[in-house]
């Protein structure tokens, strides 16, 4: 856990109403969180990530719905990946496990989600809480931020958009 946290760069945190507004809304403040991070639009990671939220988000809306509740985005920087966490307050409904994600029959019209997730990250997952579930997925930073992470805030400094922190469970 420590080695986590030392080598977190930025943080943000964000709840959203648990509609298809929210969704989008989700997925544009990701896109330009990462751009203030210095990944730009438009770039390999964002238009990966910015899928990533997408489906997850809509996830949230549409399976991890309860009336009254909104659902929660965090983006984590590191200096390898991108962390996506979408949270939603429903604990019936869990979708499958990385490794049990089927693809659906040709013909269908949904199901395809959480196989483009797995497509575009190297690691995803489901983390359970007290209420509802966390739906978390890592996409890799390029060689480029790796080697030369000047573009990237270092932790503490001070962002054009600061992180929102809300109480983790």
């Amino acid at each position: 856990m420590n080695a986590e946290i030392s080598t977190l760069v930025s943080d943000f945190t964000q709840r959203l109403s648990a509609t298809r507004r929210g969704a989008r809304l989700a997925r544009r403040l990701a896109l330009h969180q990462l751009d203030a991070w210095g990944i730009p639009y438009g770039s390999d990671v964002s238009d990966a990530v910015a899928h990533v939220v997408a489906e997850l988000a809509a996830n949230a809306v549409t399976h991890g719905h309860v009336p009254g509740r909104d659902f929660q985005l965090r983006l984590q920087l590191s200096p390898h990946t991108v962390r996506v966490e979408v949270t939603d307050t429903r604990t019936e409904r869990q979708p499958p496990t990385p490794g049990q994600v089927a693809p659906p029959s040709a013909d269908s019209e949904c199901g395809r989600g959480l196989l483009l997730v797995q497509g575009l990250s190297h690691a995803w997952g489901i983390t359970e809480r007290v209420i509802g579930k966390t739906i978390w997925a890592e996409v890799p930073l390029p060689a480029a931020h790796l080697t030369g992470s000047s573009d990237l805030p270092a932790q503490g400094e001070t962002e054009a958009h600061p992180s929102r922190h809300l109480s983790r469970p």
